[in-house]
């Protein structure tokens, strides 16, 4: 049968030995990343100088709309697996990006004006809901192109995942140096020719996808519901969820409430279903995969200050030598990168001598970095004395650490999720990871607010509070990750290893990657 399946997805001739449309697929996500990046880039910064909001309230706007961008997948995904198949989701959502791309080049006089804002509040809203169209259903087409066994798919991912970090990279390099340096629209004019581009490609070559991600019951699309086709109905509640969004982007007070209130009862129905309905061993496996949720979230508050305070830290206090701040953006993509074959090839290496880290330890090991990093640049700005410029050296270095702990915990907890889940609980447990990386977005935007100043000066807080509050999350990340690492073997014991069954893994989600930062496919085997 996987022969077949095999032969079949080969159908349309091969390109470095695999089908054809992964390529497809990889130019699309390139772009798609490629403008999504772009645009986060120069958020902070179009939020603090063109709208002039405090560095408060930016941070605060920053960690609602990036919190609502991780949450929406829940309702694209949904939509996409009970009617409309991956392959219409990933168009209808790259048609709203587009358009939420080039609305945002729309900058009116800048400001506090009341008209130009709420187009600037709807071009959030169409990039929020057309993220939650693509961004988990292109990754399941990859997926659907190969059988499970066919050796070809680790490979299949890592090419995908390099155009997720290609078009990253690209992205905050290209439009962040536009924006900065010919004006706003120029850099979000470039993310929506990068987003339009990945669209064409997506829609010429569909051929090529050899009907992969279609409909499971297309004629149910056709029957009316409510006087309209299915199918356009469900378009039309993608375009009430932009009204919705547009409102909630506008009031984070309320997105915090609805995380914590969806957070709480999520988490309890996750582990009502542990104790009521799984047998000893796969209860276990829920706790410990909760645990490593709980911890995701620490990670992604801090790691996530890169777009914001560390954005304007970059633009206000580092000697960058004229090279616009966003631009540096592009460091934690170019790393992955460079370092993900060597991460891959560490934990093999280690496996085969019995010595590497479990996952739990893992995890503790990515917040220790993560730490480290905030603390390294804490020290670089006491070095350099309060009259001098940060040397450009320690957002190389902090960026670098950040990496280096993504890289032990974000594949290490998407492998984890769709290890330890049970079959038939598979897709809870992945939104539930994504729904952690919501909150931690959200989180980041406090934190964020709190690095800066109430005043909508365009200057912020001074150096040393920003210093004091990194400090701080550096110290507490560290201290989280030690402990983390120390009960591991306990956490391990939990994720019963040894009884582990190979009942049908979610088809295309384990390697999903890019969860809240560039991505990679998970390669972890422990």
């Amino acid at each position: 049968m996987a022969t077949s399946y095999a032969q079949d997805g080969d159908a349309a001739g091969t390109f470095l030995g695999h089908p054809k449309g992964l390529f497809v697929l990889f130019f699309a996500e390139m772009w798609e990343r490629f403008s999504y990046y772009g645009m986060r880039a120069l958020l902070i910064f179009y939020l603090t100088k063109h709208w002039l909001f405090s560095d408060e309230k930016s941070g605060v706007i920053y960690g609602a709309y990036t919190a609502l961008v991780y949450i929406t997948p829940v309702l694209g995904g949904y939509l996409a697996d009970r009617y409309l198949g991956q392959r219409k989701a990933v168009t209808y959502g790259a048609v709203l990006l587009t358009f939420g791309h080039f609305l945002m080049g729309f900058e009116g006089a800048g400001g506090q004006d009341a008209a130009s804002l709420n187009i600037f509040w709807l071009a959030l809203a169409f990039i929020i809901v057309g993220s939650g169209f693509l961004k988990a259903n292109i990754s399941v087409i990859v997926g659907q192109l190969y059988p499970r066994t066919d050796v070809r798919r680790d490979g299949a991912y890592t090419i995908f995942y390099m155009g997720i970090n290609l078009g990253a990279a690209l992205g905050a390099l290209l439009c962040g140096y536009l924006g900065e340096t010919y004006g706003w629209s120029y850099g979000f004019g470039a993310a929506g020719v990068g987003m339009l581009l990945g669209l064409i490609v997506f829609i010429v070559f569909k051929p090529l996808l050899l009907g992969r991600g279609e409909p499971l019951n297309p004629e149910a699309l056709n029957k009316p519901v409510l006087g309209i086709k299915l199918e356009w109905l469900i378009y039309l509640v993608g375009l009430v969820a932009v009204v919705i969004c547009w409102w909630l982007v506008q009031n984070q007070a309320v997105v915090g409430g609805l995380l914590g209130v969806a957070g709480a009862i999520l988490v309890a129905y996750v582990l009502w279903t542990a104790v009521r309905k799984l047998e000893p061993h796969d209860r276990d496996r829920i706790f410990a995969a909760m645990f490593l949720i709980i911890g995701s979230i620490l990670f992604w508050a801090l790691f996530e200050q890169a777009g914001s305070s560390l954005n304007l830290f970059t633009d206000r206090h580092v000697d960058r030598s004229g090279v616009p701040a966003s631009v540096f953006q592009s460091l934690n993509a170019i790393y992955i990168v460079l370092l993900a074959p060597l991460f891959a090839w560490l934990w093999t290496s280690l496996g085969r001598k019995g010595l590497e880290p479990s996952a739990p330890a893992k995890f503790g090991l990515g917040i220790v970095q993560l730490g480290i990093g905030f603390l390294v640049l804490v020290a670089g700005s006491a070095a350099a004395g309060a009259d001098s410029m940060v040397p450009v050296l320690f957002i190389f270095l902090i960026y670098l650490f950040h990496t280096t702990g993504e890289l032990c915990l974000s594949p290490v907890g998407l492998s984890a999720m769709n290890r330890l889940a049970p079959a038939h609980l598979a897709s809870l447990i992945m939104g539930t990871w994504f729904f952690a990386s919501a909150t931690g977005n959200f989180a980041a935007g406090l934190i964020a607010a709190a690095t800066g100043s109430e005043a909508a000066s365009g200057e912020g807080a001074g150096r040393e509070v920003v210093m004091a509050v990194y400090s701080q999350i550096g110290w507490i990340a560290i201290g989280v990750g030690i402990a983390v690492v120390v009960i591991s073997p306990l956490i391990k014991k939990l994720m019963h290893l040894d009884t582990l069954r190979d009942d049908g893994p979610l088809e295309g989600y384990a390697e999903a990657g890019e969860p809240a930062a560039a991505g990679v496919h998970p390669t972890n085997r422990s």
